[in-house]
């Protein structure tokens, strides 16, 4: 900023200090001339005054000597002491001999060094005395000396206000001359100056400089508009040659039929694809499309009609995939390439390749004609497969190649496993998706007890999947599916309506239970979750009071306010709200405190080596304190042993559910569990 400040200021300062010496040179020597006449007036002034001085005295200075009267001839001396320059007097006679004397010493001032080089330090006045008829007869002389002291002081004086002001008069012209100067011409160039710097180089044409107020008809108008119209010359060549260019970079950076890159610009779109995936900590997946059978289409129907299939087939990908979370190009021929960035896994990456099969399959209308056609893609990731961009390409190209062998319109993974674990998933998908339907699902019902009545006080309800050739699914292993592909609200809901219909049920034959049930995260982020819980209660005329929601602090992270306002509505209703798991999230005391809770669960991995592992004791114990502290009921999941339920009952864990209760049962063994279990109590209390 400083050096812009002063380039754009050097002329200005330059033309100040110019006409501000010239000035003050053209002031000094103005002055040392007047102050040099001035000296030379005041060196007669000092012959005038003593001439006239010797004049007043001669006639009483020539009777004294002819009288030989040296009374009077002392007196005429010391007259002439009465004025302040006269330094020594005397009366002479022709030979020599005073007849009246008198001197002082000269006047000491710190200016004298310089006087006495213009003045002398005195002036010596000698005069012969003689009759005014008888010039010839000289009867002595009259001799008077002068300090030029007293009046140099004057001229002194008078000098250095000459020289002053007329210097000052001198530079106070050149300012005025300068501010002119900088009106007229210096401010209207800088004004100018910072125009020209507003102008962008790359598009000179797109603000041209500003004509400075005033200047409109003189030379600085003149200058500026014949700027602008070289400014709008060059912003058109400019122009052409970038057009000329794009048109050059096109050519060879894009496909002329599809619009798409080529490969080249593919590959540095590759490679900064990658380095952002590396940066970001992410996968990405490589697709290569092939058209099947393209080799017909364009035997049977044209090398036209195979052009305007390919444009059309590029125009669906770029409609359905044109976001910055892809990168598309054409490889040649009839295959496409397809980059997915910012995924989790390769489940993803298959789920996108299937949406691009449906994109290809779907029949399209091609020069009156109705052609349908298929692709087959191999699929490659980064950095499971490999680091490299040309090596990932070429491993998406030889699976593509080898799916082909295989058959047409599906995708295949480069490596085995993992092209294996995603069939696995889909096949997982396809299935769960008829599981409900095919009622495949069934609920079973984990006894909650009170450790300090002994008396089972609810129940957690499970579901459970039997697959007709898989068997007993892990709910580990379907739950995560149901809630990638949101069939969990379906699924939740089913839930909801066969536990509200159980503890109805239950109700009916006097065994009143409160029954817990997981909400998923996707469930809560239903807009009508509050209204069909609700709803499912009063259909089956269950009172708000008998149903506990569990939800897991991942429930309600994502979206943390909307989350606590639907379980304030549901906890207005009258229904428990549970925190499943709890102690293995990040910021559970934070959200704690905003939520309405009524029982923290202690996650059973705690329970497991609880008084086996010190660390897993101690963050029992501290969410038993935290419960307490906070007013809440705290459940103890996964108790296997007596121990950890004497441990669990004697730290003040009012609740508990395991394996050493009671596994997970049907509805009719649950009865029968609550009928031995109370008579079991009855008998020991016995």
């Amino acid at each position: 900023m400083q050096n812009s400040f002063e380039v754009e200021h050097r002329l200005a300062y330059r033309i100040l200090r110019w006409i501000l010496a010239v000035a003050l040179i053209s002031g000094v020597i103005v002055s040392t001339i007047q102050v040099i006449l001035d000296a030379r007036h005041v060196s007669r002034d000092i012959d005038d005054q003593a001439a006239q001085t010797i004049a007043m005295v001669r006639d009483a200075a020539t009777q004294a000597v002819f009288s030989i009267d040296g009374e009077l001839a002392q007196q005429v001396v010391d007259g002439l002491f009465a004025r302040e320059a006269v330094n020594v007097a005397r009366i002479a006679h022709p030979d020599g001999e005073p007849l009246g004397n008198r001197s002082r010493p000269l006047q000491q001032t710190v200016f004298r060094p310089l006087t006495d080089r213009i003045f002398n330090a005195t002036r010596i006045y000698r005069t012969p005395l003689a009759r005014p008829g008888d010039q010839n007869m000289v009867f002595g002389y009259l001799e008077v000396h002068y300090d030029t002291a007293p009046i140099a002081k004057t001229w002194l004086d008078r000098a250095t206000l000459t020289f002053a002001s007329v210097v000052a008069t001198a530079l106070i012209l050149g300012l005025v001359i300068y501010f002119i100067f900088h009106l007229l011409l210096t401010r209207p160039l800088l004004r100018i100056v910072h125009s020209v710097k507003q102008v962008n180089p790359v598009y000179p044409d797109d603000r041209l400089v500003a004509i400075p107020a005033g200047h409109q008809r003189d030379e600085l108008g003149l200058w500026v508009n014949a700027t602008n119209n070289l400014l709008v010359a060059i912003g058109d060549s400019q122009k052409r040659h970038r057009e000329a260019e794009d048109r050059v970079s096109r050519l060879s950076r894009y496909d002329q039929l599809t619009g798409l890159p080529s490969r080249d610009t593919f590959m540095e779109l590759l490679e900064r694809d990658i380095e952002e995936a590396k940066n970001r900590n992410n996968v990405l997946s490589l697709t290569v499309l092939g058209i099947d059978d393209f080799k017909s289409i364009n035997e049977q129907c044209g090398f036209r009609t195979g052009d305007l299939i390919l444009q059309t087939v590029a125009d669906r990908l770029t409609s359905k995939l044109g976001s910055t979370r892809f990168t598309l190009a054409r490889l040649g021929s009839d295959q496409f390439v397809i980059v997915e960035k910012g995924l989790r896994d390769g489940f993803q990456a298959a789920d996108t390749a299937e949406r691009i099969l449906g994109y290809i399959s779907t029949p399209m209308k091609v020069e009156d004609q109705t052609i349908a056609m298929t692709a087959t893609m191999g699929v490659a990731l980064f950095p499971s497969d490999t680091g490299k961009a040309d090596r990932l390409l070429q491993s998406a190209e030889q699976t593509m190649t080898l799916a082909k062998q295989g058959g047409q319109n599906h995708l295949q993974f480069y490596v085995a496993s993992i092209d294996q674990e995603i069939r696995n998933r889909k096949q997982l998908e396809r299935d769960l998706s008829q599981a409900l339907t095919n009622h495949q699902f069934h609920l079973v019902y984990q006894p909650q007890i009170n450790l300090e009545s002994k008396r089972v006080i609810g129940a957690e309800a499970l579901l459970r999947w039997e697959h007709p050739t898989r068997g007993l699914v892990p709910p580990d292993d379907f739950i995560p599916v149901a809630e990638s592909n949101g069939s969990i609200v379906e699924i939740g809901q089913w839930v909801l309506e066969q536990a509200c219909w159980q503890a109805a049920r239950w109700a009916s034959v006097g065994t009143p239970l409160r029954i817990a049930v997981n909400l998923s995260a996707v469930q809560l982020r239903q807009e009508t979750i509050v209204d069909d819980i609700l709803e499912t209660l009063e259909r089956h005329n269950i009172p708000a009071g008998r149903l506990e929601l569990e939800v897991t602090e991942t429930s309600f992270m994502t979206n943390l306010a909307e989350a606590v306002e639907k379980l304030h509505q549901l906890h207005r209703a009258g229904i428990s709200i549970a925190v499943d798991d709890f102690g293995t999230g990040y910021s559970s005391l934070t959200y704690l405190k905003q939520m309405p809770v009524q029982h923290l669960k202690i996650d059973k991995q705690f329970i497991r080596d609880l008084l086996v592992n010190e660390e897993d004791t101690r963050i029992a114990n501290t969410i038993i304190d935290l419960g307490r502290s906070l007013n809440l009921s705290v459940v103890a999941e996964g108790v296997e042993t007596a121990e950890q339920e004497y441990y669990l009952s004697q730290r003040g864990c009012q609740l508990a559910q395991g394996y050493y209760f009671s596994k997970p049962l049907p509805p009719r063994e649950f009865e029968a569990f609550i009928t031995h279990f109370h008579e079991k109590i009855v008998e020991n209390n016995a």
